[in-house]
């Protein structure tokens, strides 16, 4: 609970700044290189970010330092709310990061994005729509599991790595990690099961390295309207 009250702190510094200033807080890299590499292949780029630390510093951590390079498009669920749907749309999209909606609409973009070579980010965490995912194990217990993170990689044969920022302690700034996948998606993609289970997996090895930092309180397990049970 008490990291879910430092984001909600930090979202007006992140969401408000003029477009054009950087993230305050000192912010720091690991993994730099691996990145560099990735992008260098030229077929796009998929980063994996779990609920996890400030998950919103890490899309704007890298369209600060690789931005110019590749942009980035992430995608995201829109807020019920009109007018907090229309603060997201406008916070959250700055130089060289774009943002595209959770629906088919916004797949379309990434896909388009990925096949210009460039850099798409998503939470893999996050409970998809009915019918977007399925249900697999996440930390013992069956969780409903977006399939799109595995799609987009799959289809596209873009790279992908996890992308994740540890908020350092006393304002101390943020650590952003980027790491290869833990747990490689199975070869073609005909059993999403397989491929979500691998996700799922992928984002246990990561949320072991800070568990503290795991933002749990979003309802990782709910159902979403109309999906079939577990």
């Amino acid at each position: 609970m008490a990291d879910a009250g430092r984001l909600a702190l930090e979202l007006p510094r992140l969401w408000l700044r003029p477009g054009d200033q950087p993230i305050a807080d000192p912010v720091r890299w690991e993994g730099e290189a691996l990145l560099a590499e990735l992008l260098d292949r030229g077929k796009g780029l998929v980063l994996l970010t779990p609920h996890m630390g400030s998950f919103e510093v890490s899309a704007q951590a890298y369209a600060e330092r690789f931005g110019a390079r590749q942009p980035i498009t992430v995608l995201y669920r829109p807020a019920r709310q009109r007018w907090l749907r229309e603060l997201e749309e406008t916070a959250r999209a700055r130089p060289a990061l774009a943002t595209a909606p959770a629906n088919l609409s916004g797949v379309r973009l990434m896909l388009r994005a990925l096949r210009r070579g460039q850099t798409v980010g998503l939470l893999p965490d996050q409970v998809p729509p009915e019918g977007m995912g399925v249900w697999v194990p996440f930390f013992g217990q069956s969780a409903y599991t977006m399939t799109l993170a595995a799609r987009l990689v799959l289809q596209t044969g873009a790279a992908v790595a996890v992308l994740w920022t540890e908020r350092l302690p006393r304002g101390g700034g943020y650590f952003v990690h980027a790491l290869p996948l833990p747990v490689p998606l199975p070869a073609g993609d005909s059993d999403e099961a397989a491929n979500a289970l691998a996700i799922n997996r992928s984002m246990e090895a990561v949320i072991r390295l800070k568990p503290t930092q795991y933002l749990w309180g979003y309802h990782r397990y709910k159902s979403p309207r109309g999906a079939p049970a577990a």
